[in-house]
């Protein structure tokens, strides 16, 4: 599943792509992925509508219309966005389309059809994405010591668990927590209750450093992410941790640890994470 670096980075490849273009109409092949409103709806609402820009919000994607309107869309496990010329291949697993005004199709692809799109009109609350239910941002000027203590301190969750609980941090997932607590020196199986303050501190200096450093690793140009169909861009290259059981630990040279934590696997290195 695409994780915060991630989605930063396809916000970052189309949102100049994007900007100022405006949608002549939208196709919907699989109207099932259209969560809200009905894909009749959503497809006429945006027809005519022109672009403002795009943002991030945890995993999920936002395009905003000048008018205050907003395509929010989260990809789940196999989604993807696209932005080719119209006489571009399209993806076999291509539900939506946004044809603008430059030749330039929007094409959201998914082979698991998880992932949904939902559109805001301006003024209306938010209740169906979930969105609304996100914890802060791992870059938010909040995201202390002080923070992470007083929201997840009292848990008897791991904090494995607790990183990736989208009501309290929003965006972390299964590979990039395993990166956190690697740097910062905590064993993902550790109950959040048992962490002392300088491990809270660490852990609060490593959330935004680790994304920031996959995000930068993440870059590529809109050429190369077309020409990788949205998937190759991903930093497995930089990873210490994750992906790497029974390998030597990057740092000690000890053997790489697989543990299964709530139902979802964390690789750790039990000689540096203690």
């Amino acid at each position: 599943m695409p994780e915060l670096p991630e989605v930063e980075t396809i916000k970052r490849v189309l949102e100049p792509q994007l900007r100022g273009c405006m949608i002549q109409s939208v196709k919907v092949p699989r109207p099932e992925v259209i969560a809200h409103p009905d894909a009749a709806d959503f497809c006429a609402a945006l027809a005519g509508q022109k672009i403002r820009g795009m943002d991030r919000r945890g995993k999920f994607l936002q395009i905003i219309m000048e008018s205050g309107d907003t395509v929010i869309l989260h990809l789940r496990m196999t989604g993807c966005l696209l932005a080719a010329p119209k006489d571009h291949p399209a993806e076999k697993h291509t539900h939506v389309v946004f044809c603008l005004d430059n030749d330039v199709e929007v094409r959201f692809s998914d082979t698991r059809r998880f992932g949904r799109l939902w559109l805001q009109h301006a003024g209306e609350a938010d209740t169906f994405s979930g969105r609304e239910l996100l914890g802060p941002e791992p870059f938010d000027e909040g995201m202390t010591a002080e923070y992470l203590q007083s929201a997840l301190g009292k848990s008897r969750r791991t904090i494995k668990a607790c990183l990736l609980d989208q009501k309290k941090i929003a965006g972390i997932g299964n590979i990039y927590s395993d990166e956190i607590l690697f740097s910062a020196k905590i064993r993902p199986d550790r109950e959040a209750c048992s962490l002392k303050k300088k491990e809270w501190e660490r852990l609060a200096e490593t959330i935004p450093a680790s994304l920031s450093f996959f995000i930068e690793k993440n870059r590529i140009t809109p050429a190369a992410y077309l020409k990788s169909k949205g998937q190759d861009y991903r930093n497995t290259p930089f990873l210490k941790v994750y992906g790497h059981e029974g390998e030597p630990c990057p740092t000690c040279g000890t053997p790489l640890r697989k543990n299964v934590i709530g139902g979802r696997s964390s690789v750790f290195c039990p000689k540096c994470q203690k």
